[in-house]
């Protein structure tokens, strides 16, 4: 599974995770998440602004 991370915060999208409060169990895909997401820390950039950190 791998994690993404948002370029301005920070904030790290782990697959194996999910995000719970944002409505995704853990195991949830990237290619799931609408492209529209926009990240739940700071709302400034979008699901495709996030860049790939690891896939395990």
């Amino acid at each position: 599974m791998a994690s993404y991370e948002c370029p301005v915060c920070n904030y790290i999208y782990e697959e194996s995770a999910g995000a719970p409060r944002e409505g995704f169990p853990a195991g949830t895909a990237w290619a799931d998440i609408a492209d529209d997401w926009p990240c739940p820390d700071c709302g400034v950039r979008e699901k495709i602004d996030f860049e790939q950190k690891a896939v395990s």
